[in-house]
């Protein structure tokens, strides 16, 4: 099936911010118009497999499937574990945007986001995903770029502004000028590195058994990147399995417990915006000084957060308005907008 999109400013084809926890895809003239799990569930039948599920409906199926179904993440780290499962989840995005708009033609031009920090193979291999999956022609950008267009930072002039973008799989750190990367690094621990933080604890030191999903909502509903006075005495229900006796069991844990699971994950990511403003020029780090750092990502979302950052950097850091969609709603502009076209990647 072929695809194709139009925005009002006359600009065809679709952005994808291809997520290790989440996918968005972002149509000129639109908007977002996809906003799913990047989860597929597969199931086998006489060892033939087929898609049975993508985004929503196979989340909800993680841990709940029969034997012949199973769930998988086609992404780990921001980048392709499954080539043959990331083609038909991208697919189904195409074809979900295609369908909220009803016009068909021939396959769209796709911008797709990338980790700063992947390699030529791994670059390749979202490339050849997205064509695969029924993209005319493909191209790349760094996601710490697309993040600070969607951001608002002010990319396009001859100012240093650094963004952290926090995702499911990486933390990207750039800082940006004149359209550019002027350093991006990335690092493979994001909100799913903090997840398996939390489970961890929880089964060190309550001897409790708990499956990703809940380790997410603990870290979404008391989940803290730093402890404050008030934090042992905010506290959630966590269920799970016990080590013992195998047996179903409930326990009660404190935000002070969460900000201490978080500790190592949330270590090595002020780390890495440390040395990040390390590598940049005098100059760069005056204007990151007036600047400050702005944040995006579903991780920048977590409770201080930003503080401990500041406090760790001695730098203002702001929260920017739409986290969650700043990445697509950037990779989207520099589909739509000519002055940025020249920051895509072709390769």
């Amino acid at each position: 099936m072929d695809f194709n999109f139009f925005g009002s400013s006359g600009a065809s084809g679709l952005a994808i911010d291809l997520g290790t926890a989440n996918t968005l895809v972002y149509v000129p003239g639109q908007g977002i118009v996809v906003d799913e799990p990047s989860v597929v569930a597969i199931e086998a039948v006489d060892g033939v497999r087929r898609v049975f599920a993508v985004g929503r409906d196979a989340k909800i199926l993680t841990g709940k499937t029969s034997d012949n179904i199973r769930t998988y993440r086609p992404l780990t780290g921001g980048v392709i574990n499954d080539l043959e499962i990331a083609e038909a989840m991208i697919q189904h995005f195409i074809a979900k945007a295609d369908g909220v708009h009803s016009r068909v033609s021939r396959g769209p031009e796709i911008v797709i986001c990338v980790p700063s920090a992947a390699t030529s193979v791994e670059r390749r291999a979202i490339r050849a995903a997205a064509l695969n999956a029924g993209g005319r022609e493909v191209w790349l950008v760094d996601e710490p770029l697309a993040a600070a267009i969607g951001a608002g930072l002010p990319v396009a002039e001859p100012i240093g502004a650094m963004v952290v973008d926090i995702g499911g799989g990486t933390t990207e750190v750039g800082i940006t000028s004149l359209k550019t990367l002027t350093y991006g690094t990335s690092v493979r621990i994001g909100g799913d590195k903090m997840d398996e933080a939390i489970a961890s604890y929880v089964r060190r030191r309550h001897n409790l058994v708990i499956g990703d999903g809940a380790a997410e909502r603990i870290k979404q509903q008391i989940g803290s990147a730093a402890a404050t006075p008030e934090s042992a005495h905010i506290v959630g229900p966590v269920r799970g399995r016990a080590v013992s006796s195998g047996c179903p069991q409930e326990i009660s844990i404190s935000q002070q417990e969460i900000a201490e699971a978080l500790r190592e994950p949330i270590d090595h990511i002020v780390e890495t915006v440390m040395s990040a403003l390390e590598h940049a020029s005098p100059e760069i780090a005056s204007d990151v000084i007036d600047q400050g750092i702005t944040m995006t990502g579903g991780g920048s979302l977590l409770r201080n957060i930003d503080k401990v950052l500041a406090d760790e950097t001695g730098l203002q850091v702001r929260v920017t308005e739409t986290p969650l969609l700043s990445v697509a709603l950037g990779a989207g502009r520099m589909l739509e907008d000519a002055e940025f076209r020249g920051a895509l990647c072709a390769a």
